[in-house]
């Protein structure tokens, strides 16, 4: 989202003024999911104030991507490891942020990332109960073997299937289910992969993705 929303109020004053000629440009061309992760946790405000900033910052942009034919996919971050040392924790789940979602608008759901869904322990009962205006975009990866949930990192993760931790198969057949249509886009963070050559960066990516889609029994 080209909107430092969480900045200072100039800046996000300047950015909301910019706002929607880059949403119409995009929706002009058919890009019309806009996507924004949201802090699990904060330093300075307790839940209900953070609540409300979020209310207060974020029902604006919904307002004038929503006027320009777009709409905006937010991300809960699930980890217990990114929260856990802060003074104030706020929304990690996926409940959690359908709510927030809602208090903003029709056009405001989620980008909906396995491995936050994984993390946070969600169930495929969760994402049944989704429908497909509550998902905007998806992510897909997996978790690496070998570590308890509680102490997953965020930025140590793996290709989609390579483990197998992360029931992708599940999470896929839910999506289809209830009937996503829209984009998946693996999000690994793994250094392993960012080492390898970009070709085979790319072909174990296309192997893990096809193997999990199969397996889902998607086209």
């Amino acid at each position: 989202m080209p909107v430092n929303w969480n900045g200072p109020e100039d800046t996000y004053r300047e950015g909301l003024k910019n706002l929607a000629a880059l949403a119409g440009a995009a929706s002009q061309v058919g890009s019309w999911r806009c996507a924004q992760w949201i802090p699990c946790a904060s330093e300075t405000l307790k839940f209900r104030e953070n609540f409300r900033f979020h209310i207060q910052r974020l029902k604006p942009i919904a307002q004038i991507l929503r006027d320009n034919g777009c709409s905006l996919g937010l991300e809960f971050i699930g980890p217990q490891t990114l929260r856990i040392d802060k003074p104030y924790g706020f929304i990690y789940t996926m409940n959690g942020m359908l709510a927030l979602s809602e208090a903003l608008g029709p056009n405001v759901g989620l980008l909906l990332d396995a491995w936050h869904w994984y993390t946070q322990l969600g169930t495929l009962s969760d994402l049944l109960a989704l429908t497909p205006a509550d998902v905007i975009h998806v992510h897909v990866n997996d978790a690496p073997a070998g570590v308890a949930i509680t102490d997953q990192i965020d930025n140590k993760r793996a290709l989609p299937s390579e483990t197998g931790v992360i029931d992708l198969v599940g999470f896929l057949k839910a999506m289809k289910e209830i009937g996503y249509e829209g984009p998946v886009s693996p999000e690994p963070f793994s250094q392993r992969v960012r080492e390898l050559p970009a070709e085979q960066a790319i072909a174990e990516t296309i192997a893990g993705l096809n193997k999990a889609w199969s397996a889902a029994g998607l086209a």
